[in-house]
């Protein structure tokens, strides 16, 4: 064996163990708005952070210095002071925009806390199921995804492609597929008036949330969430039918695409993102599909494993899912040509 080798694999370790130990405690800041308070404050003491967070002395002197370690905070030593680069605020302090990177810590206990689970699983099979991952599950997929959703559906999705653009405009029916907690049919109804929308989820927790949201900003009667199967709104037609990033997780992707395909329109619509992940293994040895197969391990693939699903797994790629959509009867398959490092869109018509 080769001694410099192993010498470089175990820095390899001691660094991945560092990356999981600072974004568990990244996730600590985001959750308790460390990271917004320190926001444009410059340089700051641990007694000046104690006192504008009300948090404890001791918690908070460990997590400055955990997070200087691992590169988030800035320590300068002849003043003893911490900081936040505007550059890292821009991307953790920067919650509702399309650029805020905080969310994707809300994963962190919620999908690694279920590792001894999954780790049961390759013996016995199985795995855990959605409701596993409590309102705890809920509120961390949401968060990841919401300020993209909210910045960028209506607004450069949307517009880039101009024929639903216009429908949209000129008001027509649209239903999330998997809606969560409502983000993508709270921004269509915002951004498009005169529209219609429907979202559907089997988790109840999910639409309760949803729902809740629809009534504080006023969409109450413009929005209607369902919690249920598909087979509710099988006498409904819509114009566009929006699945984002939910179909590598379906117990049955071919049946609820072919239920799907009959309630949309003629001259409609499916848009659908995914994770972006290549064809080939060889081309997704990067940080982002690295990501992508945890969150697979961990949440996509094993809750529709557990309940009976095939498990795709997250890291789909281009050709798994056309292969996907020519199996459930569709005519029309489209990579769009929407730039994003970390999504793959794709249009679906009859």
């Amino acid at each position: 064996m080769d001694e410099n080798t192993i010498r470089e694999f175990s820095q390899k370790i001691f660094h991945d163990l560092a990356g999981s130990m600072g974004s568990a405690m990244a996730y600590v800041g985001v959750k308790n708005g460390i990271f917004k308070i320190m926001k444009d404050q410059g340089e700051m003491t641990l007694e000046l952070i104690v006192e504008k967070t009300g948090l404890n002395n001791r918690y908070l002197e460990e997590w400055l210095k955990g997070m200087v370690c691992t590169g988030y905070l800035k320590y300068h030593p002849e003043r003893k002071t911490f900081e936040l680069p505007e550059e890292h605020a821009f991307l953790l302090a920067s919650d509702g925009t399309d650029h805020f990177m905080g969310g994707l810590f809300s994963a962190v206990p919620m999908m690694v806390g279920v590792a001894p689970k999954v780790a049961d699983a390759f013996r016995n099979g199985g795995g855990v199921h959605f409701n596993e991952f409590g309102e705890e599950g809920v509120d961390a997929i949401s968060l990841m995804n919401e300020g993209t959703y909210r910045q960028r559906l209506a607004s450069y999705w949307m517009k880039s492609i101009p024929d639903i653009f216009q429908k949209l405009t000129e008001g027509c029916t649209t239903l999330d597929f998997g809606c969560g907690t409502g983000n993508v049919s709270m921004t269509l109804a915002e951004a498009f008036p005169r529209t219609t929308c429907y979202g559907i989820d089997l988790d109840l927790t999910s639409i309760q949330k949803a729902e809740q949201s629809a009534q504080n900003a006023g969409f109450k009667d413009k929005i209607s969430f369902i919690h249920g199967n598909i087979e509710t709104l099988e006498d409904q037609q819509f114009d566009l039918i929006t699945i984002l990033d939910c179909i590598h997780d379906l117990v049955d992707p071919v049946g609820i695409l072919k239920s799907l395909k009959k309630m949309l329109r003629q001259g409609g619509s499916i848009f659908i993102v995914e994770p972006k992940a290549a064809d080939k293994l060889e081309e997704n040895i990067n940080p982002i599909a690295g990501m992508y197969y945890g969150m697979s391990l961990f949440h996509c693939m094993t809750q529709s494993i557990a309940a009976g699903g095939p498990g795709l797994g997250t890291c789909m790629g281009p050709q798994k899912m056309e292969d996907l959509i020519k199996e459930s009867g569709f005519s029309q398959f489209e990579i769009l040509k929407i730039k994003s490092p970390v999504s793959l869109f794709y249009r679906v018509g009859i």
